[in-house]
C-alpha cells in the first residue's frame, strides 16, 4: 500500500505525565538494570512488555507489602497516602512519577477534606470506580469521598449536605458538565462547589481526534484494552466514522478492513506509544 495514503495522527500518543514516568523509569533502568513499578506504568501491554525486558518489574499492592529495601516507581496515576506510609515502613525508596496535574488535584481534595471540620460537606469525585487515579484521590479523604460514574449514582449522596465536586483528570468534559447541571438541579447551585479538574491536554484530544477520524475513510485506533482514556477516544472516532477499528497490536489488523481504501488514519490514546503506531503503519504498508 502506498505510504502516502496512510497518516499517523500527530496529536495521538503519550500525554506528558506518562512520558515523564517512562523517562524516569528508563533512567533508573539504564543505571541499575532493575526497578519495581506499582501497577502497570501505562495501560498498554506492549509498552509494559518493552520495559519489562529492560528490567522493570510490575507489582501489585499486595506484593509491595512483602518488598523491602528496593526502589519502586509510582506511575503517573498517583497513589493514596497509605502507599507512601507502607514504603517508609519497608524502607522502599520511591521514584515518584505522579503526574503534576494529578498531584495538584490530590492536594486540593485533601485540603478541602481537612478544612471541613464540621463535616457539613461531602466530597464527590466524578470518575471510574477502582481506577488507580481515583483510588489515589479517595485516599486523600481517608476513604470518605463518594465516587460517581453516572447520574444514576447521585441518589447515594446525602441530600442534607453540601457538595464539593471534582473530576478524575481523564474524564469526559461533556459528562462532567452534565453532572454539574444535574447536581445544581437536585441540590441547588448554592449547595454545590465544583472544580473542573479535567486535564486539558487530554480533554482537547477529543475534538482533535474527531477531526482526524472524520478526515479519513478508515481509522485504525491503536490502544491497550485496559485504557479508560482509550475507550472514550475510540468511541469518539466511531461517532464520526463508523469504519473505525480498535486494535491492541498490528497483528490484529484484518486485510478486509482497509481493502481499496483511499485514506487510512492511525491514531491512539494517551497510553499508546508512538512506536506502536509506527509499527501499525509499517504493517499496513506491507499489506
Amino acid at each position: 500500500m502506498n505510504a502516502s495514503k496512510v497518516e499517523i495522527d500527530s496529536k495521538s500518543g503519550f500525554c506528558f505525565g506518562v512520558t515523564a514516568a517512562i523517562k524516569k523509569a528508563e533512567e533508573v533502568l539504564d543505571r541499575e538494570g532493575i526497578l519495581y513499578c506499582l501497577g502497570d506504568i501505562v495501560h498498554n501491554t506492549a509498552e509494559v512488555e518493552r520495559l519489562r525486558r529492560k528490567g522493570l518489574i510490575t507489582i501489585t499492592h499486595e506484593e509491595m507489602e512483602r518488598l523491602h529495601d528496593v526502589k519502586m516507581l509510582l506511575r503517573a496515576h498517583g497513589e493514596p497516602p497509605s502507599t507512601y506510609q507502607l514504603a517508609k515502613r519497608n524502607n522502599i525508596e520511591i521514584i515518584d512519577a505522579t503526574c503534576p496535574v494529578v498531584l495538584q488535584l490530590q492536594r486540593r481534595i485533601k485540603t478541602a477534606w481537612e478544612n471541613d471540620s464540621s463535616k457539613n460537606s461531602q466530597i464527590v469525585i466524578y470518575g471510574k470506580k477502582g481506577h488507580a487515579e481515583v483510588n489515589g484521590l479517595v485516599g486523600q479523604t481517608a476513604g470518605e469521598a463518594h465516587v460517581v460514574q453516572n447520574i444514576a449514582e447521585l441518589q447515594r449522596l446525602d441530600p442534607s449536605k453540601k457538595i464539593d465536586l471534582y473530576s478524575q483528570t481523564t474524564s469526559s468534559l461533556e459528562g462532567f458538565r452534565e453532572m454539574v447541571a444535574e447536581l445544581e438541579k437536585r441540590f441547588g447551585s448554592e449547595n454545590l462547589n465544583w472544580s473542573d479538574t479535567i486535564c486539558r491536554q487530554v480533554a482537547n484530544r477529543l475534538t482533535a481526534i474527531k477531526e482526524f477520524a472524520s478526515s479519513h475513510e478508515i481509522v485504525i485506533f491503536v490502544c491497550g484494552a485496559k485504557s479508560s482514556n482509550g475507550k472514550v477516544l475510540y468511541d469518539a472516532c466511531l461517532e464520526v466514522n463508523p469504519r473505525s477499528y480498535f486494535i491492541s497490536s498490528p497483528e490484529e489488523l484484518q486485510p478486509e478492513w482497509t481493502a481499496g481504501a483511499s485514506s487510512i488514519g492511525i491514531c491512539g490514546a494517551t497510553s499508546t506509544p508512538a512506536w506502536l503506531m509506527q509499527e501499525t503503519f509499517r504493517r499496513l504498508e506491507e499489506n
